[in-house]
This record gives C-alpha cells, structure tokens and sequence, in this order.
C-alpha cells in the first residue's frame, strides 16, 4: 500500500512541508504575516489543521460545513471552532445574494425566500434576477437560511496561502495535487541541489513583482478592461531578476499581439520596440509594413538580417525582405535554399485503421534497414540524456521546489547562456567519444524520471543503440547545438522517419506529407539545417493509388 492510501493526512503532512521547506530557506524574504503564520499552524489541533488545508485546496473561500465532512477529520464545526482564534477563518459571515445561491440548491432557496420567490420552476439564475432588487443587503447565512441547521465558513487568508504556494513553486501554475501524484508514484523528480545562492527569488520584491505580473496577466486574458490599462499598470522598466523579466517581456508581446490582431499598428509597434522578446523584432517590422511605415521597417529589417536573433527569425526576413524591397523600389534579391532529396510513393488506400507516417515506415522498413517513427523524441532524447547534468543544474532561477518537470527558465533566450560551462562539458563528449557511456548511463539511471526532454514511454534500449551505432557524434552534436540555439523552436520540427542501415552504421531521416499536406515552417528550418550540414534528409510524399 502507498503512502497516501495509509496516511490519511497525507495532505497535511504535504502543507507543512511547503513550510518547513519556506521557513528554512526563505525566512529572510517573509511579511510578519507570512512568518506568524509558518509559526502558528503546526501548534493547532491536527483535526483544526487537517480542515484548514481541506478548505485551502478547495476552489473559492466560502464554504458549508456539511460539504467538509471527511472521515480522519470528524466534525467539520468542532474542527472550525478550533480554528477561530486565529482569525484565519469566520463562521456564519454575512454574505451577498449571489454568494447565497452559490451555496444553496433550487429547493433550498424555495425554502429560504418562500413567497419572495413567485416562480419555484425557473432557473436558478432567474431567481436571482428575480429576487436581487429586493435583496440587495448582505446578510449572515443563518439570517438568509434561517430553518437550515448548517454552518457556513469564509477563509480569510487565501491570498496568504497562494503566496506561499508561489514561493515554493515559483508559479501559481501548480497547486497542491503536486504532491499527491508524486506521493501515488504517478511522476517522479530529479533531485537537485538547492542552495541560497540558486533560489530564484533572491528578495522580497521579486515575489512582489510575479504577483504584479499575475494580476496584469489575468486581466489580459480576461478581456473586460482596455489593453491600455495593463499596459498602463505594468512596470515599465526591466526587472533586475532575469527570470521575472522574461516574463515581463513575454506579456509585452502577447498584449502586442492582441494589439496586432485589432489592427492598432501604432501600440503594437509600441510595445514590439520596447520588448525583447524572441520574435519581437519580427513582429515590429511587420507591423511597421502594415502601417505603411515602409522606410522604418527596411532599415530595422537591414539591422536584423546583420545579425538574426534565430532560424526562425531568418526564416521570416527572408519572406517579409523580398516584399519591402519591392516596394521601395530596391533590387530584388533571390533567398536559395538547398533542396532535400524528394521520395515519391504512390500506394494502395489501406484497410481498417491507419496513419500517413505509419503506411509509409511500412513500405520502406527491412529486415537490415528498420525505419522508426521518431518524430521530436529521438533528438530530444539523445540530446536531453547527454545533457542531463546541464538540464538540471541548480542555477538561480531554475528550480524552486522538489517536484519539477524542467527548469523554469527552460525556454528563455538566454537558457542555454546561463549553462554554457555545464553545456558545453557535454557536448566535449562528442568529440572525445564519451558520449555513448553517458546516454545509455542515463537511460538506465534516470529511467522513468520527468525531462522536458525524454519521453520515457516512447524510448527503449533497442532504439538508443542503434542510433548511436548509425548516427555519427558530429551530427548529434549539431543537433545538440540548434536545440539549444532556442529550445522552444528547435525542439520541434525534426523529420517524421527515421532509418538505419546498422551494417553499415548509417541513418537517413525521411519527413512524410500526405496528399495536400505542406511542410510547416519549423521543419523547413529543420530540413534547410540538416542539408546544410550533410546530414542525410528527404521529404517523401504519398499518393494514392487510383481505385480501377
């Protein structure tokens, strides 16, 4: 049996544990608030703690006792009543009308309001309609609910809570089931070396900072207030914790976006010119053609091309260049681009149940050259098996907690900066041949383990062999090297096949397209890489053979 189906407070045990982890290694960041808290809750009677933590994994801050019975708990009032010198909690607040019909149910409130309420079969929300002029005074809930024999409790502390649970996540993302799938073995976690030095909030006003950044999010993607406003509230100028500013900066963008999308040229320029953002100066110079603008967009255009801030970049001068060229009247400049070898295969609609990718591994799989349908997961796997120890370095910043995925900082434009010493004593190993050790140590060591990068489910010991008996190091390790030129763009887009000769310890990686089926932006870029640097890549297009 596991730990939590034996432990019935496992929960309770998983909270305080988010204090002690917080009181030790972050007391000197805390509010007096924060730090009587951590002191106080583990003094309170286990049932009173036990119902506190219940009414903080719950959705929303009012509740009825009769909806917080748990058997380890017992009585839901007498734990509450434990709780109310702390202030932490109210019984029976007074309460609006609309927080009423949250807690009661159609017959309950035909109950409540009896002849107030003129028709019993309408939807609740026609009741409230109905009933709000009449009703427009809070009131307690025994007052509204006075034949009812039940208790209703409001938590006040909430935003205490979430506080804490930001602290130790270091998002807001994350809640407290965390630790019960870790605790069912549902995930398991590297374990990582945490220090002072690698917290990543280094002072108070960090934390103060992401709450600001939270709230301006929520708003966005709520969509009830003008842009101009979250613009208005966010902080203008850069944050001096790196993580927190890329976050700053990816706000930016998106409402830059939004401000695209409704035609606003000139606030979307706006914020693209104050964003650094990957893909922001792209997006400027678009808009900037969209407004007309088209002498500012060719010269931000002639800075870019200089020096492209990734493939995808390039990818997007190239298209947008030849357009403002013509439209200043400049000379046309053609881009080319080398040209994969292309496999056409025309064949049989199959029977039953299949796929594009599947059909054609199908076709071209033998018995001495197997054909894999690999997609992302080979390359990512390779490259997150040998670069395992850098992925997971405890840098600040990177890791806030025991139950991590991948660093936060995973897809920020300077991830792979901040680990060049770790990155780079890596990638050594594919030159001096030690890379093959590492990958299969890991494999074995690290099996089952949640990467960002090794999708365990999909990878065995068969496969990881023969690509590291066929593919050369020089082409793992310029695999290795785009990834990291930009995780998020360059861990995608890798070819669909995958085939090896392992006679004659050579691959060759084969994109499939279906009929009518086009090659999206990120393989073309995967594609134009690998022929650039001799690594074996085609596109194979399928056709039907016509019925007779």
């Amino acid at each position: 049996m596991n730990r939590v189906l034996e432990n019935e407070f496992y929960y309770l045990d998983n909270f305080q544990g988010v204090l002690d982890w917080i009181g030790q290694r972050y007391d000197d960041l805390l509010t007096d608030e924060e730090r009587t808290f951590i002191a106080a809750f583990p003094a309170l009677p286990q049932p009173a703690r036990a119902l506190f933590v219940r009414m903080v994994m719950r959705k929303g801050t009012l509740f009825r006792a009769s909806k917080l019975r748990y058997a380890e708990i017992g009585c839901p009032v007498e734990a509450a009543r434990q709780l109310l010198g702390t202030g932490w909690i109210e019984h029976d607040p007074v309460i609006s009308l609309d927080e009423l019909f949250e807690l009661l149910s159609k017959p309950e409130i035909a109950a409540a309001f009896g002849a107030h309420l003129q028709q019993k079969t309408a939807r609740k929300a026609e009741q409230l309609e109905a009933l709000r002029a009449g009703f427009a005074e809070g009131r307690s809930f025994s007052a509204w609910y006075r034949d009812g024999d039940d208790l209703a409790l409001r938590i006040h502390v909430k935003p205490l809570c979430d506080r804490l649970r930001l602290i130790f996540f270091g998002n807001l993302r994350q809640d407290w089931t965390e630790f019960v799938l870790s605790d069912l073995g549902l995930f398991r976690y590297e374990q990582v070396e945490f220090s002072s030095a690698s917290r990543g909030f280094r002072d108070r006003r960090d934390i103060d900072h992401y709450l600001l950044l939270h709230a301006c999010k929520e708003r966005f993607a709520e969509g009830l207030e003008p842009a101009d406003d979250i613009v208005r509230d966010l902080p203008e100028h850069a944050f001096h914790n790196d993580w927190l500013e890329s976050r700053r900066e990816k706000l930016l963008f998106q409402i830059g976006q939004h401000y695209e999308k409704q035609k606003d040229w000139d606030n979307a320029h706006a914020l693209y010119a104050r964003c650094r953002f990957p893909g922001a100066r792209g997006r400027a110079i678009r808009v900037l053609e969209k407004a007309e603008r088209y002498s500012e967009a060719w010269e931000l255009l002639c800075i870019a091309q200089a020096a492209p801030e990734s493939d995808a970049e390039r990818q997007h001068l190239l298209r947008i260049g030849p357009r403002l060229a013509r439209r200043l009247g400049h000379p046309k400049t053609i881009a080319r681009r080398i040209e994969p070898v292309r496999i056409d295969v025309c064949l049989p609609m199959p029977q039953g149940d299949w796929w594009v990718e599947g059909v054609v591994r199908e076709h071209l799989t033998c018995a001495d050259a197997p054909v894999f349908y690999v997609e992302n997961m080979l390359a990512n796997a390779l490259f997150g098996l040998l670069c395992w120890r850098a992925v997971f370095a405890a840098i600040p910043g990177a890791f806030f907690h025991p139950f991590h995925r991948g660093p936060a900082d995973l897809y920020s434009p300077d991830f792979a900066q901040r680990r060049a010493a770790e990155f780079a004593d890596c990638l050594a190993q594919l030159d001096d041949g030690r890379y093959r050790a590492t990958i299969m140590a890991h494999f074995a060591e690290k099996a089952g383990i949640a990467s960002p990068f090794v999708a365990w489910d999909y990878l065995d010991a068969g496969l990881l062999e023969l690509a590291l008996d066929c593919i050369p190091a020089a082409h793992l390790k310029k695999w290795c090297e785009r990834i990291l030129a930009d995780v998020k763009e360059n861990r995608t887009g890798f070819p669909d096949l995958i085939q090896f000769w392992p006679d004659e310890q050579r691959y060759h990686m084969i994109e499939v397209k279906g009929p009518g089926d086009r090659l999206q932006d990120n393989q073309l870029r995967w594609i134009d890489y690998c022929a650039t640097h001799g690594m074996p890549v085609s596109v194979c297009y399928l056709q039907w053979e016509q019925a007779a």
